[in-house]
């Protein structure tokens, strides 16, 4: 009944009003506050937010857990812990980067249309730290035939990780060509660089987007160091390292890749609005982690963690990672994430400052020209990651016992103490760690008690067990390339 006298009232109306209503129906139903035509200032900030809480998040939710900076709480078997990475483990980083590629093309795109260079440039820098996170975690995946759905492309071929670090040098390499300092972003956006616009005649967030992309491209040729024979890794880095002029890296704080959180909408933190209950309940530092901060009055537990009582007193305390499935641990014992990171700006960590610094110490401890020593090098490195965490470096900290370097020392006890310093500094940032791990073996951590005898320190991922159901063809032939999807299979540049 209601419907039928909706239509008899409809008909009654008279049509000049009809008319009238329809005649700017268009401007009425336009939101004034929604951009009228996808620009790459409008895809940017977003972009960036959202990549950069998913790689976080994989560190948070198994890399700690893997690297023994923290423990489950409750693990009564199994555990990534205790070196079982399930098909689930790292089933969010490849949803969501792949995800986020999506974006990173069609902003490359809608650049290369606008012909707007430092946007390309910027597309090319995410896509290159995007992919590198993604090979490193599983080994060959899909890179050239991915983000192409528009095209028809459903089921993408995977790539060699050989190809695909071929490729990513190749853009950073490019990305460093088009960026250029004396433009503006033509539609803003950037909320990691801000480079929005000009000071004076220069733009000082793009020279720092060169330097990021010359960084990163330092970490991954590092990374890839054994292959020097198959790409031309020493060149490539020796290039970098003899021209600051054309390819500049970090050389400050103040120009690491760390997405400063505003904590204002829409760009939170993303812990900002966690119970302290969920922060809190599943996981304690380990004490491998802790007891390496207590040893050496490390400042920057204050900020990465809370005490807990022991006695009559506040204390740090970590458990045993790889402990038996038997063994109970009580919650209120142990020293957990500290709150105050969840609301800290400072936590969406690309790479910083302090990372590039041991990596330069590890090239000069190798023999290459960096201008500087690996022991001055180790201690800028141990100094930034304390800026970068907003702790005050103690007076004569660096020449404390169990910090102090040892120049006198083998290379390999050198490197020793090199990536011990360069594990701690590498906190919250993505899976870099477990990287940096298989890459050289350092730094050597405790194996659990409760670690059964048969399991080995993962050395890749699983792949997400849909592509079985939705791109099984191209999974299979992978897998035969690869020699299975178990996680003793090494990568391509940690054979």
């Amino acid at each position: 009944m209601k419907t039928f006298i909706n239509k008899i009232v409809l008909i009654a109306i008279p049509s000049f009003l009809l008319l009238s209503c329809t005649d700017n129906f268009q401007d009425i139903n336009t939101d004034p506050n929604r951009p009228k035509k996808i620009t790459p200032g409008v895809m940017l900030g977003q972009m960036q937010y959202k990549m950069v809480n998913t790689t976080i998040n994989s560190a948070y939710s198994f890399g700690h857990e893997l690297m023994q900076y923290t423990a489950p709480r409750n693990s009564t078997s199994g555990g990534v812990h205790r070196y079982i990475l399930q098909p689930s483990t790292a089933t969010s980083l490849w949803n969501n980067l792949y995800s986020q590629l999506t974006d990173v093309e069609d902003m490359y795109n809608i650049s290369s249309q606008l012909g707007e260079d430092n946007y390309k440039a910027i597309s090319l820098i995410y896509k290159s730290w995007s992919y590198s996170i993604l090979t490193d975690c599983f080994g060959d995946i899909p890179y050239s035939q991915a983000s192409k759905a528009t095209e028809g492309v459903l089921t993408p071929a995977f790539d060699a990780q050989k190809d695909i670090y071929t490729n990513i040098l190749a853009d950073l390499d490019r990305a460093n060509s088009l960026l250029n300092s004396s433009k503006a972003l033509t539609y803003g956006g950037d909320i990691l660089y801000s480079a929005n616009s000009l000071s004076g005649a220069n733009n000082p967030g793009i020279t720092k987007w060169k330097k990021f992309c010359n960084s990163l491209r330092l970490r991954l040729l590092l990374r890839i160091s054994k292959r020097n024979a198959e790409i031309n890794v020493n060149e490539q880095i020796n290039s970098i390292l003899a021209n600051p002029d054309k390819y500049p890296i970090f050389t400050s704080n103040a120009d690491e890749a760390i997405l400063k959180y505003p904590n204002t909408l829409p760009y939170y933190n993303p812990y900002f609005n966690a119970r302290q209950s969920d922060w809190r309940a599943d996981n304690s530092y380990t004490r491998f982690f802790i007891n390496k901060l207590n040893a050496d009055s490390d400042p920057r537990r204050t900020v990465w963690a809370y005490t807990v009582k022991v006695g009559d007193q506040q204390v740090y305390q970590g458990i045993e990672s790889g402990y038996p499935g038997s063994q109970q641990n009580i919650p209120e014992g142990n020293s957990g994430y500290n709150d105050g990171l969840k609301s800290l700006p400072q936590l969406g960590i690309m790479m910083s400052y302090a990372e590039l610094q041991f990596i330069l110490a590890e090239l000069a401890l190798k023999g290459f020209n960096t201008g500087n020593t690996a022991k001055n090098h180790y201690n800028a490195g141990i100094t930034a990651s304390m800026i970068q965490w907003g702790v005050t470096l103690p007076t004569g900290y660096l020449a404390k016992e169990g910090i102090a370097y040892d120049e006198a020392a083998t290379p390999e006890k050198q490197l020793e103490q090199i990536m011990l310093q360069k594990w701690l500094a590498l906190f919250f940032t993505d899976l870099q760690a477990w990287y940096e791990k298989r890459r050289t073996g350092l730094p050597a951590m405790p194996r659990g008690s409760g670690i059964p005898a048969q399991n080995t320190f993962p050395s890749r991922a699983l792949y997400p067990t849909y592509l079985q159901s939705l791109n099984n063809d191209n999974l299979q032939k992978v897998l035969q390339t690869m020699g299975g999807d178990q996680t003793t299979v090494k990568v391509w540049w940690d054979k």
